[in-house]
């Protein structure tokens, strides 16, 4: 990979940029930083890199790794600390409406410490922040719960004293120092970052840093020439990406086969590794969710500054008593205030984090349920979200291209009777062969000697011995059988088998196969030769030099197949609006033919090193067009969210890697999985029990439910506190007295925000649930204008009643008339909901959940019973006649006959409701 002039952080991101841009321009920095210093040890022959660090082959003596380590401090990177309970319990609070009820309640306790509003609010604050922190506290304990036991230690070799001899002993991970020499064999994580010094048949899974799938061949030298002679280890690997050296291991990565020593070259924060986890500690960066709620939080205050002044000095002004002006001016500000947002909203979340560990998801963060609601764009990488993770035989070929039982015999008993440890692609030949034909091919042949494979051939030979029936004349026959790269063997074979013919492997027919075979690799297979030969004189032992004069009977073909309900999964997921792009580390032909094969529109594939050379601008408008990402680094793919993010979007990232954290934590919701390194889930907000897009997709319809309810709690009770204050406007005007007391004021915003506590559990209308849904300050204020005021309409309407027909037009006749409007602003507050809720025809096309029915009938039946009851007195109220109730009656359906017919009004001028 070609990489540019480094871009140093105040290069990336100038002084007058965000903490967010400079923290990527701080991990670019570091990263290529590391990258860099990577290549300069890999260029190196290794003689020369044991001599800059002052190590030698037989390592270093206990003495010079115990003052390393105290130099370099312990082996391990930075990452995620869950924050200590008091912090997350105070971040639990921290909440722009939070403070608008601290501010009230104080305000109204040091009016009077007695005033019950004190304690209202005060539990109102209590319960919103103690239930986002409970659930939070849980989902963090699952999560950690989550986190896999890895091996904490390695084999090095060390010396007692300079004059004595290496022994390997195991030492615990975090106290490998830079210079140790590290022995590595198949199952072991690389501790450090290493240079190779030998390396046999070396294989190393670093899907997590690359996202290639499969393994990928190391050494410690170029392979041989074409005559078989061994390479010196001269360095000379001609690369900048520490990833695709061959001669380099990296702190992250696995052995899955063969052996090798190396030196340390970088421990802890100066691994590549290191470098990119350094950069992903502390606050995260804000998401859709945080701007979300602090646009519409603001705009709410903003109506509360403008409305309560005005309240306030109306009525100093009418009644003279700029006391009571003063306490009324502040109920009026709680009740313009959804004081119960806060805990609708974590209610809402706490909800949705249940509903979804019932899918098998863990949600680390409450406030991403929303941003997966609202998220119209995920990126994933292929392999296990759209694959299956693991290797399959696809197809076996003949010279022509066309499938053919004797290739895949061929292959079978190559993969079958080798001795060594079987790779991925072997016992994905074996897994395509019944038990039955095993126990025939037992019987069939038997193992004479094999030429294991090795990096250099990139092949390996086994030779068998067909079995004569007992009693057979004839001497034995010897069949040898290769398997490897279609390079090397093609190069070996004379001939070709055309239909159970021998023929001629001609210059012609030579183009032909190599073409058969390269058809297969642009197509995004894996792709092997079957060779074999009889052996002219049988005996016990062979070599290389046997793998001669071979006839190519044809192909095997590899890949990582889709999952059978990867395509039906990306439908879901793009009939609910989501675009899917995949990043992925893994070449483009790979990725291009897995896409192709679940329904994904490819069209240009964009390579890592095409994002290099592009400033954001650029970036953000080739992001807005690709679909396939390919050879990405980290830092990459973490410059691809926020393009997309720049361009207006709700990203989600799913990933499992190392190579994932940077962009899992810049996304506005990162998803992990519970198989993925420990850095990939401290990254994430959600985490996924199965590795499974239909799961997601779930959980999208849970966070739009839950995204639906929370703003259906905010136009509901927003637009209606705006229409009670500007009706308590008009009153203040025109009315002698105050139309309710402050403490009814408050009694009736509690009673209603009780009822609404049932609002987590109301379901969505299934249109509503079809498309990302996205916080829209503008539109919350214009809704809470135009709908607010119908229930003015109402509350004027009830104030003529009452002076007119009840004679409550006096003084003396206050509480009455105060009694009447209590009742009839909260029962239209209460059905009001209904209306609201859903963009149908309440009762008849929609219909609420049963807890919300529930909880509307008892706040109904608790406004009718109040003023008759007990407590009337000490709250100001009197009892109403009988005659009030029809009226009570006539002006409610009017109401909800006005609100549905300005509804469709409204959805017919601006196109939405909710």
């Amino acid at each position: 990979m070609t990489m540019l002039t480094p871009r140093t952080p105040a290069r990336l991101a100038p002084p007058g940029r965000g903490r967010r841009e400079r923290k990527a321009a701080e991990l670019e920095s570091r990263t290529r930083r590391a990258g860099e210093q990577l290549a300069g040890f890999s260029a190196r022959p290794g003689a020369q890199v044991l001599q800059d660090l002052s190590a030698t082959p037989g390592g270093l003596t206990h003495a010079e790794a115990a003052l390393r380590l105290e130099r370099h401090g312990a082996n391990v990177v930075a990452h995620e600390r869950a924050p200590r309970s008091w912090v997350r319990l105070a971040k639990a609070f921290r909440n722009p409406f939070i403070a608008v009820l601290v501010f009230l309640a104080a305000v109204m306790w040091w009016q009077d410490p007695a005033d019950p509003g004190v304690v209202i609010l005060s539990v109102m604050v209590g319960v919103s922040g103690l239930l986002r922190f409970w659930q939070e506290f849980r989902s963090g304990r699952a999560a950690d719960a989550l986190k896999e036991l890895v091996t904490t230690t390695c084999a090095v070799q060390r010396r007692a004293g300079s004059g004595a001899g290496a022994a390997t002993v195991e030492v615990p991970m975090d106290q490998v120092v830079p210079g140790d020499v590290v022995k590595l064999a198949a199952g072991d994580l690389i501790p450090a970052d290493l240079r190779l010094i030998t390396a046999k048949d070396l294989m190393v899974g670093q899907a997590a840093l690359s996202g290639e799938s499969l393994p990928v061949a190391k050494a410690d030298a170029p392979p041989r020439s074409a005559g078989g002679t061994p390479t010196e280890d001269l360095g000379r690997f001609e690369t900048t990406d520490p990833v695709e050296a061959d001669n380099l291991v990296l702190m992250g990565t696995s052995v899955t086969s063969g052996t090798a020593t190396g030196v340390v070259v970088a421990t802890g924060a100066d691994t590549y590794f290191g470098s990119m986890a350094g950069s992903l500690v502390g606050e995260r960066p804000q998401t859709n969710f945080d701007n979300g709620v602090r646009k519409v939080s603001f705009l709410l205050i903003r109506f509360m500054l403008v409305m309560v002044p005005v309240v306030f000095a109306i009525n100093g002004l009418t009644k003279g008593d700029w006391d009571e002006a003063f306490l009324f001016g502040i109920a009026v500000a709680v009740g313009l205030t959804p004081e119960m947002l806060p805990m609708v909203v974590s209610a809402n979340l706490a909800r949705g984090a249940v509903a979804m560990s019932q899918r098998k998801v863990v949600v680390k963060r409450l406030n991403a349920i929303q941003n997966l609601g609202a998220m119209d764009v995920l990126c994933t990488d292929k392999t296990g979200t759209l694959t299956e993770d693991r290797i399959v035989l696809d197809r076996y070929l003949d010279v022509h291209g066309n499938e053919d039982d004797e290739v895949l015999e061929y292959g079978y008993l190559n993969s079958h009777f080798q001795t060594g440890l079987r790779n991925l692609m072997d016992q994905a030949v074996i897994n395509r062969v019944d038990e039955a034909e095993e126990v025939v091919v037992d019987a069939r042949f038997s193992m004479v000697d094999e030429i294991p494979f090795d990096f250099a051939r990139r092949r390996m030979s086994v030779v068998l011995d067909r079995n004569r029936i007992v009693g057979a004349p004839g001497r034995p026959e010897h069949v040898l059988i290769t398997k490897g790269a279609v390079e090397e063997v093609l190069d070996l074979c004379t001939h070709v088998r055309d239909r159970g013919r021998r023929i001629e492997l001609t210059g012609q027919l030579r183009s032909h196969v190599t073409r058969i075979a390269e058809d297969h690799n642009h197509r995004g297979l894996r792709v092997l030769a079957v060779a074999t030969c009889t052996m002219s004189s049988p005996r016990d032992t062979y070599s290389v030099a046997d793998e001669e004069q071979l006839t190519l009977v044809g192909f095997l073909a590899f890949l990582d197949p889709p999952k059978a309900d990867a395509a039906r999964a990306l439908q879901g997921l793009a009939d609910k609006g989501i675009a899917v792009k995949v990043v992925t580390g893994d070449n483009d032909l790979v990725a291009a033919r897995v896409c192709a094969d679940v329904g994904i529109d490819v069209g240009h594939v964009v390579l890592g090193a095409e994002i290099d050379a592009l400033d954001d601008a650029a970036l953000r408008a080739l992001a807005a067009r690709t679909t396939v990402f390919a050879k990405v680094n980290p830092v990459q793919k973490a410059r691809i969210v926020r393009a997309l993010q720049a361009g207006g979007h709700t990203v989600g990232f799913l990933g499992d890697g190392i190579n994932d954290a940077a962009a899992l934590r810049d996304a506005d919701v990162g998803i992990s999985v519970d198989t993925a390194v420990d850095i990939a889930k401290e990254s994430a907000d959600i985490i996924l029990l199965e590795k499974d897009l239909t799961v997601l997709e779930q959980g999208v319809i849970q966070g739009r439910t839950t995204f639906g309810n929370t703003i259906k709690y905010i136009k509901m009770t927003a637009s209606s506190n705006f229409g009670n204050v500007f009706s308590v406007l008009v009153a203040s005007a025109f009315i002698p007295f105050q139309p309710m007391l402050a403490i009814m004021l408050l009694v009736q915003n509690l009673v209603y925000d009780i009822a609404q506590l049932a609002t987590p559990w109301d379901r969505m209308d299934e249109e509503y649930l079809r498309k990302p849904r996205n916080w829209d300050a503008k539109g919350i204020g214009r809704f809470m204008v135009c709908i607010g005021p119908i229930s003015s309409v109402f509350d004027i309407a009830m104030f003529v009643i009452m002076w007119n027909v009840f004679g409550a037009d006096s003084e003396a006749g206050q509480a009455l008339f105060q009694s009447g409007w209590f009742i009839e602003g909260l029962l239209s507050q209460t059905l009001i909901v209904h209306m609201i809720r859903t963009r149908k025809i309440p009762f008849i096309q929609s219909r609420a959940s049963w807890p919300v029915m529930v909880m509307t009938v008892l706040a109904v039946l608790t406004g009718l019973y109040l003023p008759f009851s007990p407590l009337a007195a000490s709250l100001g109220f009197v009892p109403l006649p009988a005659g009030y109730f029809p009226w009570l009656i006539g002006v409610l359906l009017a109401y909800c006959t006005l609100t549905q017919l300005l509804k469709t009004l409204y959805i017919r001028r601006f196109g939405t409701w909710l």
